[in-house]
Order: C-alpha cells, then structure tokens, then sequence
C-alpha cells in the first residue's frame, strides 16, 4: 500500500487513538476501584507501556507491514497463533473504537438529547466512509483534531492546578495497594492506540524511523497529559461526585471555568471520541486485510479499491463489527478490550526474543529494544501481572475470542496458511538443519526492500530468477567452466560442450576478471530471446590467469545481439556492486546460496532505469 503517513500523522493517530474515553469517562469507573490514587494508576499504565512498547518498535521498525503486531506473531509464532492475535488485536481495536463511539453518542446525548444508539450508528457509518475515502485524509482530521483536544486539555491542567484541594488525597490509597496495581491493569486501555500504528506501518514514510519515534513520543507525552489531568480532577472533585460523574473531567472544569470550561472540555471530549474512533477504524481495518492476504480468511476481505487505494472491504468488516460491540455492557466491554491488548504485548515481546534467537539474516530492525533480553522478559511478566488482576472475567473473554480464533483457523485457514515463520529458525539451530526452507527469509527481504523504498529492475529480476552456484574446492579455468557449462546448459536448452567452446574462446579473447576477487564472463547466442545470468560462489578461488588466480565471484551472462544496450547496462550495475564497501566480506560470509541472492538484492548500488531498454 503506498506510503503517505509522516512522523506528525504517526503522532497524531497514535495521540488521538490514546485520548478518549479513557481519560473523559474511564476515570468515574476506575476511581471506584482504587479512590485517590488513581493518578498513580495512570502512571503505572504509562509506564508499563512505555516499556512494552519498546518491541513493538522494533518489530515495526523492522517488518512495516499491514496488521502489525499480527504479522510480527504469525511470522514468529506461525499461523495458528498469528491467527489467533490477529483476531484478537481486531477485536481489541474494535471495541476500543466502540468504547469511544459510546462516549461521543453519550456527550451528543447530554447536549441534544439525541438518542445515543441512533448517534453511535451514524457516527461508525460516517468514520467508515472517512476510512475509505482515504488514510492521508483521515490521517490530516486526525493531526488538526488532536492539535486542537491537546491545547484545550493543556489549558485545563493550568487552570486547574491552583484550586487543588489537597485533602482529597487523604488517605492516598483507601483501597490498599493492589487497587492501585489491579487499576492500572483496568484503564490499560487507554494505552491501547499504540497498536494502531504499527498496524498502518505500511503506510509511513521512512517507518524505520518515524514509526519508533512517533510511538516514543506518543505515549510519554500522553501518560504525562493523562496524569495531570487525573490528579486536577481528583483535586477539584468531591469523592462522591467523582465516582457518579459521567463526564468528570468536563465536571471539575464547570467549578473553576463555569459554564465556558465545561463546554470547552466537553468539546474536547467529542473531538478525543472522534480522533479515537477514526484512528480506531483505520487501524482495525488493517488486521483483517492482512489475515486475507496470507489466506487465513477469504481473500476477497484484502481488496484494496483501486480509486482510493484502501482496504474497502476490511473497513467495512470492521464498522459492521463495531456496531455490534455497542451493543455490549460498558465495564465488559473495557475488560474485553484490556485483556486482549495486553496478552497481544505479551506476545509481541515474545516475538522480539524468538527473532532474535533465530538468528534470521533478513530481520534488521532499525530501532532494538535497549538492554536485550531483559527488557522484553520485563514486559511480560509486567503483562501476565496485570492480566491476572483484571480477574478471571477478562480472562474468561479472551478465552471466548481465542477459541472463536482457533475455529477459524482449523475450519479455513489451516489447509491454506502456507507462511514460514521464526519459531522454525529457531528450532533448527536447537534441533534439525533440515526444517525451514528460506522462505520467512526470502519475505523479510521483500519488506526491507519495501522499508527502504527499492523498486525492482532488470537487474533485480535476473538475480531473483538465477542459478546461484556454490563451488567448493579450487579449480583451474577449464574444469571451472566444463562444471558450470553443465547447469547452464540445462537452462538454455543447449548442449553443454558449445556453452563450454564459447566461454573458452571468450576467455581465449582476454580474460574476464576485472580484479582478483571478481570476474564477469560474457557470450552472445543468437539462439536465446532473453538475457540469462548464473551467479557463482568459490570460496576456494578459480584461476582465470596468471595475474587473477583466486577468483571467487563470478557472474555469468548470456544475451543475444538484439539485447546488447541491456546486456552493458548488466555489466555496470554488477560492476557498482562489487565495489561496495565491505562486498568481500559478505560474499564470504554469506550462509549458503540463498544469502548470497538476498545479499545482493538488498545492496545499495545504484540502479539502471526500470524500463530495460
């Protein structure tokens, strides 16, 4: 999908998506569960995910792809489990765009008196156009809106601070220490948008950067907002009026701004529910297109529409859904939500350590997590904690979703899910040589290129679509080309002795090698229509003359007259790749012969024009 996202839209959406009802409506439920201390509960919050994004970071910033934390676990997991989060982080993402749906039809309710099922239904059906219509476009409501919610909540905290009434914090923890911990794990979904943005990583530019960066910042600068925001009201409000308020925030802004403060956070609010729900479609939207795309669920859930570029029939998927969660009780549906964003971070953090240890060449984050392993085994203890003092109600939700998961995975995706994946990397450095086949490898190649904005040439798909020789041993100049006239040979149709008499006289003409290291043997047959190109490995050299006795890379061409522009193009775009810094060594090092092609495919020569001619 095209890139359009920038840094200021990845902190838009990741803002917009945290700033909701988790802060205007939460606060009134959560204060019941742990009295005064509840700012302190935000901070924890906070924190914790402060730290277990630090892998989703670099997941993205190593596999920008659509779905996110879905394509990271599927690719570490494998398909049953990647199946299994990726429903779940749908089903997460949807609540929490319906939690916010609930808020915006409650303040139209208190405003209007407008039916609130009637003003949720239009709104879902109006952010699912939005979605549609395009990501750049959602994405600029989404920086205008949250520029305008920041500066009215900055101003409510300045506003407010000198009122505070310090008695309200006395005693500081009424409901002892573990309501502060089992609260913290309740408002967690107010942390929630963070997935969101690496489930549209396909769409930002530079993601190796931006997406990182655009989360970091995010979630600092929200947790800071968040709690301020709750130690003014817990400071201004009564306990009792606390606890029964629907919108509190808007409610401490009435007794010390009057009638414009609580109209002015009750904007705020609106504008929070619709930065929240619109980042909640675009980013659910993408779980379900990239479970398509690996055929775990009917593939025609992943069309993109060609007048928008966007996925049409995932949003609409997603908006359908979201109506439904509506109809779900308030307090189920936070507990719904939390439970299933969390044990998505467990995963997640779990994905980190198992690509880590599997040692994948391909997998090259541009953002790691700091202080590896420990960082990631932090977070997942911090996770199953909170997990387990939601209670076993949450726990029993994310079972229901899990199993619905698991369904469709044995009654569909299981015959067609066809996706290597890390967890076999891994356990054939443990166990077995033989068990995985390059194909997880070949994919992260294919993402690098995407990440770093690489489009294929001819050069690009002749190396794809090569014979890639490793020779062992040294050979002298005939024995070298009798035993690689052979394969190519097969490959053209031609005997073997001719390819053999042709290399010799080319060979005969002037040697090929343009420096010890490197040789590019060249030959003309009229009888073949295309280029063909055989890559060769010797570590222990071929003896191409007297000067060049040690040649170990050897690129061979065929083409005919008909393709001698091209065929000179092919000679400088290897002639630049060879002389990249540190070319030796990694043709050297590379494991085998698939290494070797993707080595090659993701070096930054320069490329020759697309159009081949």
């Amino acid at each position: 999908m095209e890139r359009k996202l920038n840094f200021f839209d990845v902190f838009s959406i990741a803002t917009g998506a945290m700033i909701s009802s988790g802060i205007f409506v939460l606060p009134a439920m959560a204060y019941g569960h742990t009295g005064s201390a509840l700012f302190i509960s935000y901070l924890i919050g906070g924190i914790i995910a402060l730290i277990g994004i630090l892998s989703i970071a670099e997941l993205s910033s190593a596999m920008p792809k659509a779905g996110g934390d879905y394509y990271f676990i599927s690719r570490s997991f494998g398909p049953l489990m990647g199946t299994i989060n990726g429903f779940l982080s749908w089903f997460a993402l949807s609540l929490k765009s319906a939690f916010a749906i609930y808020g915006l039809s409650g303040v139209v309710y208190l405003l209007t008196g407008i039916s609130m099922p009637l003003t949720a239904l239009a709104a879902t059906i109006f952010f699912v156009l939005l979605n549609i219509v395009g990501v750049k476009e959602a994405a600029l409501l989404e920086l205008v809106l949250v520029a305008f919610l920041i500066s009215i909540m900055i101003a409510f905290i300045f506003m407010g601070f000198p009122i505070i009434n310090r008695t309200h914090f006395v005693p500081l923890a009424p409901m002892g220490i573990n309501s502060i911990f089992s609260t913290a794990a309740f408002v967690f979904i107010s942390f929630g948008g963070l997935l969101k943005i690496a489930s549209v990583a396909e769409e930002v530019k530079n993601p190796g950067k931006n997406i990182p960066l655009g989360m970091l910042v995010s979630v600092i600068f929200v947790t800071v907002l968040y709690v301020l925001m709750i130690f003014v009201t817990t400071g201004i409000l009564k306990p009792d009026d606390f606890k029964s308020s629907i919108l509190p925030i808007s409610d401490a802004a009435l007794i010390f701004a009057g009638r414009p403060g609580f109209v002015a956070i009750t904007i705020a609010s609106f504008l929070a529910f619709i930065t929240t729900a619109n980042a909640g479609i675009m980013a659910a939207s993408r779980y379900p297109l990239a479970l398509s795309r690996d055929n775990l669920i009917p593939g025609g859930i992943s069309r993109v529409s060609k007048r928008f570029n966007t996925p049409v029939v995932s949003i609409l998927v997603t908006g359908v859904f979201i109506i439904l969660a509506l109809q779900i009780e308030l307090e189920i549906l936070v507990k719904s939500a939390s439970s299933v964003i969390l044990i998505a971070y467990i995963l997640s953090n779990i994905s980190v350590i198992i690509l880590r240890e599997s040692k994948l060449s391909n997998y090259r984050p541009v953002f790691k997590v700091p202080l590896y392993p420990y960082i990631p085994i932090l977070s997942i203890a911090m996770y199953l904690f909170l997990l387990v003092d939601l209670g076993m109600e949450a726990i029993e939700i994310s079972l229901v979703f899990i199993v619905i998961s698991i369904l469709v995975y044995l009654f569909y995706g299981r015959k067609r899910a066809k996706k290597e994946f890390a967890l076999l990397y891994l356990l054939k450095r443990i166990v077995d040589s033989r068990m995985p086949q390059h194909g997880l490898e070949t994919e992260l190649r294919e993402v690098l290129r995407h990440r770093e904005g690489i489009l294929d040439d001819n050069f690009d798909r002749m190396v794809k679509d090569s014979v890639v020789l490793d020779l062992k041993g040294h050979f002298v100049l005939d024995d070298f080309l009798k035993k690689i006239s052979i394969p190519l040979g097969v490959d053209l149709g031609i005997e073997s002795k001719e390819i053999f008499r042709l290399l010799k006289n080319r060979e005969n003409d002037s040697s090929t090698a343009i420096s010890s290291f490197v040789s590019i043997p060249h030959i003309i047959l009229e009888k073949t229509e295309v280029l063909h190109m055989m890559i060769v490995r010797c570590r222990d050299g071929v003896t191409f003359s007297e000067t060049e006795k040690s040649v170990k890379a050897i690129f061979l061409i065929v083409g005919n007259e008909g393709e001698r522009v091209l065929h000179l193009r092919l000679l400088a775009s290897i002639a630049t790749l060879v002389q990249e810094n540190g070319f030796e060594d990694k043709w050297l090092n590379a494991k085998d012969v698939n290494y070797l092609r993707d080595m090659i495919l993701l070096s930054s020569r320069n490329l020759f024009p697309k159009s081949g001619k």
